[in-house]
């Protein structure tokens, strides 16, 4: 299996290892990181991640939802990528692209540069045409680094997501989309 690994000046996006299992339990049990999920993740349920994530490489060939870690130091910050869409709506088949940050991350553009790094992936080496990320409409923070990426929302396109509760004040969620021939937004300094 080929092992991709992304750099970008501060982050390294790379395949998952065994010590990245507490960090992401950890992170996955901090309820404000969890927030616009349906509930924190155990332990147990944190390494089945893991465990999906590091088969979906294999699938795939080496690419998925890479563990993310700070070029200084080689702390473990979180996760970034992208992922086939795995349930069935009016967008797919498609590639979500995402992140989710340690709170300790938050707020010094991490995820806005990993996922720069994952759009040129998706669009230099995968050839794809088009990439979606999904979120709650109140994530004020995902929303805002889809933006910063340079991809559009269509209201017409919002969804009840599939896999959540009809009663769930999470099943709302906004689609925005990037396609290829759309130049990403340099950082700004």
């Amino acid at each position: 299996m080929s092992q991709t690994i992304l750099t970008t000046p501060r982050l390294v996006l790379r395949p998952w290892r065994d010590a990245d299992r507490a960090p992401w339990a950890a992170m996955s049990a901090d309820p404000e990181v969890m927030a616009f999920f349906e509930a924190p993740l155990t332990r147990e349920e944190s390494d089945a991640f893991v465990d999906r994530t590091v088969r979906g490489f294999a699938e795939r060939g080496g690419w998925g939802w890479f563990a993310v870690e700070e070029r200084a130091g080689g702390a473990f910050v979180g996760v970034a990528g992208l992922a086939p869409v795995l349930f069935q709506a009016q967008f797919t088949p498609a590639v979500e692209i995402g992140w989710r940050l340690a709170r300790s991350a938050w707020g010094q553009g991490y995820a806005t540069e990993a996922a720069r790094a994952a759009v040129a992936f998706a669009f230099d080496e995968l050839g794809l045409d088009e990439v979606v990320a999904l979120a709650v409409p109140s994530n004020a923070r995902s929303l805002a680094v889809m933006r910063r990426l340079g991809m559009t929302h269509d209201p017409a396109e919002d969804f009840d997501h599939p896999d959540l509760p009809a009663h769930s004040p999470l099943r709302r969620h906004v689609v925005y989309r990037l396609r290829r021939n759309f130049r990403v937004p340099p950082p700004m300094r």
